[in-house]
């Protein structure tokens, strides 16, 4: 048999080739990078942030509906109505009374001026649906809506039946009805409008009510004109514009947070977040809080969302679950009859 020298270096590996040093120094810079954006972002480096969560009650207590079926900013969602459990109306006084009850740290109110220079608690921007009148809320008389039934429109089988009906009639209240139902709980307003005289009728109601907004702790919120108007009527108290500002925000913080700079459309303003998100926002939840409140802004939790359903808040216990227990900014909660109590049981 001839031996053959080159048979077994055959079976043999070639030789691994060195890395040369640029390649060397550009992975130990990665390397170092990626350490570093853990680091300054790891939530459990940050200090434990103060305080409680804080449960914004969208509407008060009011009927459930299909989000699916009603995702349109103003579809009636009396048609869309789960089967009714109670017969207290969204946007009314025992409404905002019973939510804060439930653990509500705010209410949210949806403000309409009518057209003999009232302001009413409603939130379509016709009675056409939720009542048993026509036209725009803002053509009508403070008595002509006061005597519409708002009970009127619920269903919840495609409108076979209308178990509400009767149930509501004159129940449609002046914001200063809803003044008088929590004199000394705060108050989210929110204008339906992008009318700024909105603001200023507003800042008049409050004032000849008496009611000092800066020391309750009164917000206002909607489009771009009345927000930037009432931060002039009432620059200590927090107005904002969720759906331009927040959503500045958000975007540009899920971007480049991750560079510990906070991006300036949150200064002073608000970041939303989806609770099925919250994993995209870095140094979530400590870290974060720790650097809106530098900028003074402030952090509002979300329900999930969704492509094609309405945007919305937290409708159960389960739901609240997934919040980290430091969180200590504002919730937005649609059903405070479920995530109310379920908050107190858990701060116990």
């Amino acid at each position: 048999m001839t031996n053959d020298p080159d048979w077994a270096s055959a079976l043999e590996p070639p030789p691994k080739k060195p890395l040369r040093r640029g390649t060397k120094i550009a992975l130990w810079l990665f390397a170092a990078f990626v350490a570093w954006a853990v680091l300054s972002n790891a939530s459990w480096l940050a200090p434990s942030p103060d305080g409680k969560p804080k449960l914004i009650a969208h509407r008060g207590v009011y009927h459930l509906y299909d989000k699916r079926a009603a995702v349109g900013r103003d579809t009636c969602t009396a048609a869309f109505a789960y089967p009714p459990t109670h017969e207290i109306f969204e946007n009314t006084p025992e409404s905002m009374t019973w939510a804060v009850g439930l653990g509500a740290n705010m209410v949210e109110i949806d403000v309409a001026p009518t057209k003999d220079g009232r302001m009413v608690l409603f939130h379509d921007w016709t009675v056409d649906c939720r009542t048993d009148g026509k036209g725009a809320t803002r053509d009508l008389t403070l008595a002509e809506l006061k005597a519409l039934d708002i009970g009127y429109g619920y269903t919840a089988d495609g409108g076979q039946t209308f178990p509400l009906r009767g149930k509501g009639v004159g129940k449609l209240p002046t914001v200063e009805e809803g003044l008088a139902a929590l004199p000394v709980h705060p108050i989210l307003f929110n204008f339906k409008s992008k009318n700024p005289r909105e603001a200023d009728q507003l800042f008049a109601i409050l004032k000849a009510a008496g009611r000092d907004s800066q020391q309750r702790g009164d917000a206002f919120y909607g489009a771009e004109r009345p927000v930037k108007r009432m931060r002039e009527l009432l620059p200590n108290n927090w107005s904002f514009d969720l759906r331009r500002e927040a959503l500045a925000c958000s975007k540009d913080y899920v971007m480049y947070g991750w560079t510990g700079i906070v991006p300036d459309s949150c200064r002073n303003g608000v970041l939303a977040i989806p609770i099925n998100y919250q994993w995209a926002y870095w140094g979530w939840p400590d870290r974060l809080i720790a650097r809106m409140d530098r900028v003074g802004a402030r952090v509002i939790v979300f329900g999930p969302y969704e492509r094609g359903k309405s945007n919305e808040g937290l409708t159960t216990p389960q739901q609240l679950a997934k919040i980290p227990a430091s969180f200590n900014g504002y919730i937005w909660v649609e059903d405070i009859r479920a995530v109310g109590p379920a908050l107190r049981s858990r701060q116990k």
